[in-house]
């Protein structure tokens, strides 16, 4: 039984990360996926919570008929430890064999640590990206054709469009411009 991690902070979770989800459901037997720096919340990065983007994987997965045996979705908040950085998250989480990540860092510190690494297909990345949902969002653009309709239904539900524009309030806008690049 071979069983993977994927990290991730699907801020919001879209149609990127499901079809990432589903390449790596076809290449092993279960899947870990972890709700990176899940402690973060009501930022313009991080506006939605780990429970909110728990809820928004779980029901996209099991809309799209993906059986609930085959994946795992844990909550992993961050620690500001490189050295101890995977030892935190094995102790959160299933053993798992592989991990499937393009940072860098979090390859060099797995491998480190044993295990085998693969990159993850970049899937329309400039469509795709979860900071550019949310500047449409603040944009008033439209956004939902980017995330499954689950996670609509979250964001809805939590007044996450509404939550994004007051917490837009107090941070920095300049990354929100139409072609700009974020900090």
């Amino acid at each position: 039984m071979l069983r993977a991690l994927l990290i991730g902070r699907f801020q919001p979770f879209h149609y990127g990360h499901l079809e990432i989800v589903k390449r790596i459901l076809s290449e092993v037997d279960e899947l870990i996926i972890g709700i990176g720096s899940a402690q973060a919340s009501h930022t313009l990065d991080n506006p939605f919570t780990a429970g909110e983007r728990i809820l928004m994987i779980a029901k996209t997965l099991q809309a799209e008929g993906i059986p609930g045996d085959r994946y795992y979705i844990i909550p992993i908040p961050d620690v500001w430890n490189n050295a101890i950085w995977v030892d935190h998250v094995k102790s959160l989480t299933p053993p798992f064999q592989r991990v499937y990540t393009n940072n860098p860092l979090a390859q060099r510190l797995f491998r480190e640590k044993g295990f085998e690494v693969k990159p993850l297909p970049l899937i329309n990345r400039t469509r795709f990206s979860g900071t550019e949902i949310r500047a449409k969002m603040l944009r008033d653009e439209s956004w939902r054709e980017l995330v499954p309709p689950k996670v609509a239904e979250v964001i809805d539900m939590v007044k996450g469009v509404e939550r994004l524009k007051d917490v837009s309030k107090s941070d920095k806008l300049s990354y929100l411009e139409p072609g700009s690049v974020p900090p």
